[in-house]
């Protein structure tokens, strides 16, 4: 008999700013991946499933409170564990 590990659901949306509502550092902990239109992004600030979109960080730029800059995107997001 083999151990199936329990498949845990992602939330709907989530963030790596700590000051977002989203924000949820244990589970970012562990790692989450998400791809973008079939292409795995390894530069998502933020996502959201239902709405259909991603915002990525812009190089290395970052505004006046030192957060990265964000260009956000519209398409299939899929967020998976790592």
């Amino acid at each position: 008999m083999t151990e199936e590990k329990p498949v845990e659901t992602l939330p709907d949306r989530l963030s790596t700013n700590p000051s977002s509502p989203f924000h949820q550092p244990e589970l970012l902990e562990r790692g989450v991946g998400v791809k973008f239109n079939g292409v795995d992004r390894n530069n998502v600030e933020e996502y959201c499933v239902s709405e259909g979109w991603v915002r990525l960080a812009v190089g290395k730029t970052v505004d006046r409170n030192g957060n990265a800059m964000t260009v956000k995107y519209k398409g299939k997001v899929e967020p998976y564990l790592r």
